[in-house]
């Protein structure tokens, strides 16, 4: 079976708002209704849209007081960006350590990286896997600590039996072009929290005194008053365009079609690596939906590289994989930079010795296949590598 990435149904949305000329008065509403979509997907109370999923987790943290002098506690095996967010908002990264089966953030290493500055807390749904997110959310109520749920990669996953993204205080989701559902760029964040959600949407949109919660724009009569005092607070334009609220409005009324083909191709990708003792895939814990951003395996053999495994994946007909992001202490941008007076770790080699461990050996198998017969190419080309170096 071949599928569509983008269907009539996204080109529909997006021909309504071009048509409406961009003015409400004739019809464009697409971010209202995306956010009121997302809301009732997740069965959340607030959603509000954003112009990519690095402002999300800006404009959340901003909202709920982090700022100058503050630590947030994050993870080092992820997307640098939620390191950035930290940074945008004043803020220190503080780095736990993963987990070693399932990489995503290990609540133990969070413990003991509390100190009296910590006022939140980022755990990633990394690769489309939920952090153990009880303890998280323990360790949080007996800190008083911020939860913000990074879910970047993970669309529709579960935590036993609850959805990922309605477990923090708030949770932040990206629509760049990689993600289960895309409008290119574009992003969300979700709370049940009324006042938070109030202060996130003035900080992302220029601190108007209108916008709150549930209502993003503001009204004629107000802004046409000469005397009407607009600016209640600072904020930033982060607000989403009609026309990437439309493209993700018609992906959003497919996501569970989305999200099932890329577990689908994991399946396949399952099936080929089954009695492989040194290719490892990500533990999915009992009770918990993967969401599979990208099938992942480490690979747990000394005579044979990263790149030599990828070479000859290539070569047997595979996509050329990506690996995982160098550590973001690592990253020029950190290593052995101080970006506080209080900054109490260390940038450099050995902060994190679980992730620094398996960062390297990791192979992330692409699963955004629109072909059944593609899955079925890749998923051949990973068991012909497996065999080449012997099961």
């Amino acid at each position: 079976m071949e599928y569509e990435r983008i269907t009539l149904r996204e080109v529909a949305y997006v021909l309504e708002v071009l048509r409406s000329e961009f003015r409400t008065s004739k019809g464009a509403h697409m971010v209202r209704r995306l956010e009121d979509a997302f809301a009732r997907t997740f069965g959340v109370e607030y959603a509000i849209s954003f112009v990519n999923g690095t402002a999300t987790m800006h404009a959340a943290l901003a909202a709920a007081g982090v700022g100058p002098g503050d630590e947030v506690i994050v993870p080092p095996l992820t997307m640098a960006s939620t390191s950035f967010a930290v940074l945008h908002a004043g803020a220190l990264p503080v780095f736990a350590d993963i987990h070693p089966e399932t990489w995503t953030i290990d609540p133990d290493s969070i413990r003991e990286h509390i100190t009296e500055r910590t006022k939140a807390i980022i755990p990633v749904a990394i690769y489309g896997l939920s952090p153990d997110m009880d303890p998280i959310m323990d360790i949080a109520r007996e800190h008083n600590l911020f939860v913000l749920e990074d879910d970047a990669q993970c669309f529709l996953g579960r935590y036993k039996g609850r959805l990922v993204g309605t477990l923090g205080h708030a949770a932040s989701f990206s629509f760049q072009s990689s993600k289960h559902m895309t409008s290119g760029e574009g992003g969300m964040v979700i709370t049940n929290d009324r006042d938070l959600a109030d202060r996130i949407r003035r900080f992302n949109s220029l601190g108007y005194a209108a916008v709150g919660a549930d209502q993003p724009k503001i009204s004629k009569d107000e802004i046409q008053d000469p005397n009407y005092a607009r600016h209640v607070s600072i904020g930033w334009n982060y607000r989403m365009s009609e026309v990437c609220a439309a493209v993700a409005l018609g992906q959003l009324e497919r996501l569970p079609f989305l999200v099932a083909l890329r577990q689908k191709a994991a399946a396949y990708y399952a099936q080929a690596v089954e009695g492989c003792d040194w290719l490892t895939p990500q533990k999915v814990p009992e009770g918990y939906e993967h969401a599979y951003w990208t099938y992942v395996l480490r690979l747990d053999r000394d005579d044979i590289t990263w790149h030599d495994f990828r070479r000859k994946y290539i070569e047997f007909g595979g996509e050329p994989f990506y690996g995982a992001w160098r550590l973001t202490y690592l990253e020029p941008a950190f290593r052995g930079k101080r970006f506080a007076d209080y900054q109490w770790q260390t940038f450099e080699p050995g902060l994190c010795p679980v992730a620094e461990a398996t960062q390297p050996r990791l192979i992330q198998l692409p699963t955004n296949y629109f072909s059944e017969a593609e899955m079925e190419k890749q998923a051949e080309a990973l068991a012909r590598t497996i065999d080449y170096f012997g099961r």
